[in-house]
């Protein structure tokens, strides 16, 4: 009996390419000499994808592949995927929910954590030999302090839970209160920008929240305001985030997503209150074995005509 083949649009840990390769004829598109040419040639052949947000799963891609049946995005995020072409050709989706929760979260703080008390600043004050010349300027303490989570999904209510433990009050805005969660809902994004002290992204990407966080927003935060963002880079007004950090008007930010990745605004690497990571939100051994698993168990299950583990549509 031959293999299924699937279309390998990223890569997943080693362990987990392995298994996937034992499993299936895989086609590792960038590898590729010519990937048009690949894709003319065993578009037909194709019958699966695996794919993650960093590239699109447009109707061009799916129409040079005649016999897909599904779309296995390993990530948690799907915007990058044309979900009504999908639909429209019964290709299923599915993704990688619940298993990244936890180090997301955990992201949002090390990057709360990270610009509240100056640790990256702090760290090359050490290296530098500037301490040498007197201390670190002083920090912000967490404790009593309000936070505002946009998005009080999984990984917002992740959130929400370790900064209870660091003494925090919590609040969230989303496009409805959520009657099962104990925190005050904001149905007004500029009303909550204004009362916080962190203002925390943590929603969905694409169409629906792009340049959610514009200039009316970042003109309400207080000066004494930080902003974090693990969600997309699309969701803030990238260039409006910018200038208020240079000119100091909000007190600085923790990113690990940007409006144009790998690319980041050259304003942003020359500034001290600004904590930049590389997009890690996930990025741990244990979660990416996770979400390859989970990829893998979701093929497994499509090509025995079972249900699927995590369906998108």
């Amino acid at each position: 009996m031959s293999k299924q083949t699937v279309l390998a649009l990223t890569t997943m840990v080693p362990e987990k390419m392995d298994a996937l390769e034992a499993q299936y004829d895989v086609i590792r598109l960038g590898k590729e000499a010519d990937p048009d040419q690949t894709l003319k040639s065993r578009g037909k052949d194709v019958q699966a994808i695996l794919s993650t947000n960093k590239g699109h799963v447009n109707a061009k891609l799916m129409d040079a592949l005649p016999n897909l049946e599904i779309i296995t995005q390993c990530a948690v995020g799907y915007e990058n995927i044309d979900l009504e072409v999908a639909k429209a050709r019964s290709i299923r989706v599915t993704n990688t929910p619940d298993v990244l929760t936890d180090d997301t979260a955990d992201t949002a703080m090390t990057l709360l954590l990270g610009v509240a008390r100056r640790v990256a600043e702090g760290d090359m004050y050490v290296r530098t030999g500037k301490w040498l010349n007197g201390p670190l300027p002083l920090g912000t303490s967490l404790s009593d302090k309000m936070v505002g989570i946009v998005g009080l999904g999984r990984i917002g209510q992740a959130i929400a839970r370790r900064c209870l433990a660091f003494n925090m009050t919590v609040v969230y805005h989303g496009p409805r209160e959520k009657t099962d969660q104990p925190y005050r809902y904001y149905p007004d994004l500029v009303t909550m920008a204004r009362d916080v002290d962190f203002l925390v992204l943590a929603c969905v990407g694409g169409d629906a929240t792009r340049g959610m966080v514009n200039r009316q927003v970042l003109d309400a935060m207080k000066p004494s305001a930080f902003l974090i963002n693990v969600a997309r880079g699309s969701v803030v007004d990238e260039p409006v985030l910018v200038e208020k950090l240079v000119n100091r008007k909000i007190a600085g930010a923790g990113l690990d997503v940007y409006a144009n990745e790998p690319h980041v605004p050259e304003e942003l690497k020359a500034l001290d209150n600004v904590v930049l990571l590389p997009h890690i939100g996930s990025a741990t051994h244990e979660t990416r074995a996770k979400m390859g698993q989970l990829v893998l168990d979701n093929l497994e299950a499509h090509f025995a005509g079972k249900p699927l583990l995590t369906p998108v549509i």
